[in-house]
C-alpha cells in the first residue's frame, strides 16, 4: 500500500515554515494519541503515520530530500522506515514525540536549558538574598550611606570555587555523559529525570575540597556599604548585583536587594513628596492673626503667617520644602496645618474675662449660629 504523503498526513501545505510543522503535529498527536482512543484500532497506526511525517519535515535536510524526491528519497534505508519487520519500533516514535512534548514542558520539567543540549548545567547561580533596612526620615531626606553585615556564602577560596581538592577540574558524569538527566522509556513516552549521580550538573568530582565538601562555596559575613539615595521611601528596593549568594562550583553569584522602611517622624508625617505639620496655635493668635515659627525637614525654620479668624484645620502651604523626589524631578511642598488650642487651668480673673468676653461676641461666631439655626428648623419640623 502506498504511502500518504507527509504533509497531508500533518494536514498542512507544502512549503509549511517549521513553526507550523510543529504546530500541526502537537494537534494530531494530541487528537491521535492511543490512550485518548482505545475504542478506535486504527489510532495508534495513524499516530505512527504522523510521528513519521514528523520526523522527516522536522528536519531542514530530510524535508528538503522529500521535497525533492518523495518517499524515494528514504527507501533503501536512508530515512525513516514505516512500521513492521525492521522498521521503526514503538521506542523510536516516542522519541519523536518526546522532542515536542520536552518543547512545551521542558521548562516546567527541567528540560532543555541554556547551559546547553539536554539541560546541562556545569554551574549553577547562586541564590538571591533580601535585607531588610530601616532608615530615618532625615536619611531619607538627605540620602545616606549605610555599612550593613550580610550572611551569606562565598566561593571557596581552597579550591577556587570549583568544588574539587586543589582546584582541578570536575570530571564529566558517567551515569548522564554530562547531560545532567537520564532517559527511561515508558510506553509512547521518553521520561527524563534528573541524574542520581550528580544531582543534574553533568559533573562529579573526584576528590571533594576539604574546606567546602565539594560545593564549590563556604558561609561567611561580609560587610557592605550601601549608597542610599535622598528620596526613597518605605518600599523602595536596591538591588546590589552579583552582592548574593556564591554559585555552585564557579556558578554566578545571585543578587542582594535590600528593602527600605522609613521610620515614622515626631514632626512631620510624609505623603508621597509631600510633608504635613500640625502646628498648634493659641486662641488669640488665631483670632486676631499672627506669626508662628515651623520647623522644617532640612533643619531650618520659617515664619508662617496666620490669618486673622482662623479655624482649626486650616492649612497653608510652603513650596519646595518638603521631600525630594527619587532620582530628580523636584521637590514636594510642606503643608502646615493649624490646631487652635483651647486654654487650661484657667484663673479666676481670666474666667472672668472670657465670660465677659462671651458676651460681647454672640455675632462674632457666624458657624455656630448657622449650625444652631439649622437645628432649631429642624426641632420645628419636628414638632409639626
Amino acid at each position: 500500500m502506498a504511502k500518504r504523503d507527509y504533509y497531508e498526513t500533518l494536514g498542512i501545505a507544502r512549503g509549511a515554515a517549521a513553526d507550523e510543522i510543529k504546530k500541526a503535529y502537537r494537534a494530531k498527536a494530541k487528537e491521535l494519541h492511543p490512550d485518548r482512543n482505545q475504542d478506535n484500532p486504527d489510532a495508534e497506526a495513524r499516530f505512527k503515520e504522523i510521528n513519521e511525517a514528523y520526523d522527516v519535515l522536522k528536519d531542514e535536510n530530510r524535508k528538503a530530500a522529500y521535497d525533492r524526491y518523495g518517499h524515494a528519497a528514504f527507501e533503501g534505508g536512508g530515512g525513516p522506515r514505516g512500521p513492521g519487520p525492521g522498521g521503526a519500533g514503538q521506542g523510536d516514535f516516542a522519541s519523536a514525540f518526546s522532542d515536542v512534548f520536552e518543547d512545551l514542558f521542558g521548562d516546567f520539567m527541567g528540560g532543555r536549558g541554556p547551559g546547553g543540549p539536554g539541560g546541562r548545567q556545569r554551574a549553577q547561580r547562586g541564590s538571591d538574598l533580601r535585607y531588610n533596612m530601616r532608615i530615618s526620615l532625615d536619611e531619607a531626606f538627605r540620602g545616606a550611606q549605610k555599612t550593613i553585615t550580610v550572611p551569606t556564602s562565598v566561593a571557596c577560596t581552597a579550591c577556587s570555587g570549583t568544588g574539587a581538592e586543589g582546584g582541578a577540574e570536575p570530571t564529566v558524569c558517567p551515569t548522564c555523559s554530562g547531560m545532567g538527566k537520564v532517559r527511561a522509556q515508558q510506553g509512547f513516552f521518553t521520561v527524563e529525570r534528573t541524574c542520581p549521580t550528580c544531582g543534574g550538573l553533568g559533573q562529579t568530582i573526584k576528590n571533594p575540597c576539604k574546606v567546602c565538601h565539594g560545593a564549590g562555596r563556604v558561609e561567611k559575613e561580609r560587610s557592605l556599604s550601601v549608597n542610599i539615595p535622598a528620596g526613597v521611601e518605605t518600599g523602595t528596593r536596591i538591588r546590589l548585583a552579583g552582592e548574593g549568594e556564591a554559585g555552585m562550583r564557579g556558578g554566578p553569584a545571585g543578587d542582594l536587594y535590600i528593602f527600605l522602611e522609613v521610620r515614622e517622624h515626631p514632626l512631620f508625617q510624609r505623603d508621597g513628596v509631600n510633608l504635613f505639620c500640625r502646628v498648634p496655635v493659641g486662641m488669640t493668635a488665631a483670632a486676631l492673626g499672627g506669626e508662628v515659627e515651623v520647623p522644617t525637614i532640612d533643619g531650618g525654620r520659617s515664619r508662617v503667617k496666620i490669618p486673622a479668624g482662623s479655624q482649626t484645620g486650616r492649612q497653608m502651604r510652603l513650596r519646595g520644602k518638603g521631600m525630594p523626589a527619587l532620582r530628580g524631578g523636584g521637590t514636594g511642598d510642606m503643608l502646615i496645618e493649624l490646631a487652635v488650642e483651647t486654654p487650661v487651668n484657667l484663673t479666676s480673673r481670666q474666667k472672668e474675662l472670657l465670660r465677659e468676653f462671651e458676651k460681647l461676641s454672640e455675632d462674632n461666631n457666624p458657624e455656630s449660629s448657622s449650625f444652631f439655626s439649622k437645628v432649631k428648623s429642624f426641632w420645628d419640623g419636628m414638632k409639626g
